[in-house]
């Protein structure tokens, strides 16, 4: 994981690595998951696992005690008494070239493809993705596109500006802070997991929001987990029963 999302591309607030277990312990099956909850270790536990690999921290924030009060110290728990460790790749992940956001472009179809925001002390990484459709499309159309391409029951936009998008930037999660820069980078649209409410009417002018949310935006890397970690070891599986926090009405 580190040879492919070193922990050095991690944001300073991040907290990406070995959350839980012993490193010296011999790694019996795997399993990958967007988040971790206890129904995930569950799940690894009932699969023979001994290792869950996330995408989400689950120690983001420090722990003060780990008494069960919290589901942060409930998952802890009940992964050390199974015996399951747990890594966590977050924006080391979402900062390298063929990470996160490389996952959603390629999805999206963009082609010539850069880092949306890049990294001046890293080269080869970098925040977000900017690319270009391979034909203009009108809004209504990339809007179907996205929503099918990303299989989302719904998804939210600013008003459409009666402009084709030819240039798209994206990126996934609470990426709404890069929206300047997908104006600046000259976007004809920005697809992002999360945007800021304000945004939507500060910015209506200059760009075609997409809001898919966080994590249907995200969870198209854990594809492409499983497929680099079987490559080496052939004992990982990627969680059947995660799904999205989110309920529509």
């Amino acid at each position: 994981m580190e040879a492919w999302a070193p922990l050095a591309c991690q944001e300073s607030y991040d907290n990406s690595g070995l959350q839980v277990g012993d490193p010296e312990t011999e790694f019996l099956g795997g399993l990958v998951c967007l988040d971790v909850t206890p129904e995930r270790v569950e799940e690894a536990a009932a699969t023979g696992a001994n290792l869950i690999v996330s995408h989400h921290p689950v120690l983001f924030h420090p722990l003060r005690q780990v008494c069960g009060g919290k589901l942060s110290e409930q998952i802890v728990i009940k992964a050390i008494k199974n015996g399951i460790a747990i890594y966590s790749a977050h924006t080391c992940l979402d900062n390298v070239r063929s990470g996160v956001n490389a996952c959603l472009g390629r999805t999206l179809g963009l082609e010539n493809t850069d880092f949306l925001q890049p990294n001046c002390s890293l080269p080869d990484a970098g925040g977000g993705i900017i690319g270009e459709l391979e034909a203009p499309m009108e809004e209504g159309e990339i809007l179907s596109m996205v929503k099918k391409q990303l299989r989302l029951p719904v998804l939210r936009h600013s008003r459409l500006r009666g402009k084709p998008v030819r240039r798209v930037a994206a990126c996934g999660g609470a990426g709404g802070f890069m929206l300047q820069d997908a104006i600046r980078r000259g976007a004809d649209a920005f697809v992002v997991g999360e945007a800021h409410y304000h945004d939507f009417i500060d910015f209506q002018d200059n760009i075609l929001i997409v809001e898919v949310g966080h994590y249907e935006s995200e969870c198209l890397i854990k594809s492409e987990i499983f497929a680099r970690l079987n490559e080496k070891f052939g004992n990982f599986a990627v969680s059947e029963k995660e799904l999205t926090p989110y309920n529509y009405l």
